[in-house]
């Protein structure tokens, strides 16, 4: 979201009318999501389906590749409007000598990105992350904080309907195979942030 923000704020212009103008589009916006030196590529095609040229995003993301696809329909709905917008508020929330501060640090920032690169990276300083293959490797402590106290813990009752459709996800989570598990913890997860 932030890289098509910086798009965006570039005053990327994405015209789909034409192979050439979808080309150059194509390039214009490649250029400006690769400022950071992320591999990200962007090329045009013509979807002969729907009879539109259209940008194909691809990127990697903890080594799987992410493909995007922006078309004329996403750039006349509300979510591309809504995006622009945003973006502009979000620029126009920084200006020239701006600081952002997170306690007793402070540090210049440029725009709106640089901000949240920042932030992050403090947030993430300051946070202890620890993974476990299970409870058995937790601590007493830790598993009472995480799962056993019961001011803080949630039973939810399990219905099985489909014997079959349980036991191959049962397989799936619990099987020694590790890609299909990956795989839909990747689809189901309920985080923001996951690396698997």
């Amino acid at each position: 979201m932030l890289k098509f923000n910086a798009a965006l704020k570039r005053g990327v212009k994405v015209d789909l009318s034409s192979p050439q103008s979808a080309g150059a589009s194509a390039l214009r916006l490649k250029q400006a999501m690769a400022v950071n030196g992320n591999g990200v590529d962007v090329r045009a095609r013509y979807d002969e389906k729907h009879e539109q040229h259209q940008l194909v995003i691809q990127r990697n993301h903890h080594g799987n590749t992410r493909t995007s696809v922006l078309d004329q329909d996403f750039l006349q709905s509300g979510d591309y409007e809504h995006l622009d917008r945003l973006s502009q508020v979000l620029n126009s929330a920084v200006g020239p000598g701006a600081i952002v501060m997170r306690d007793d640090k402070q540090q210049p920032v440029v725009d709106f990105s640089e901000a949240m690169k920042w932030l992050q990276g403090e947030v993430e300083r300051s946070a202890a992350t620890q993974r476990y293959k299970g409870l058995g490797e937790m601590n007493p402590d830790q598993l009472w904080e995480t799962t056993m106290d019961p001011q803080s813990r949630r039973l939810l009752r399990v219905q099985i309907e489909d014997g079959i459709a349980a036991d191959e996800i049962f397989t799936k989570l619990m099987g020694d195979d590790v890609e299909p598990r990956r795989i839909f913890i990747e689809q189901n997860a309920l985080v923001a942030r996951l690396d698997v």
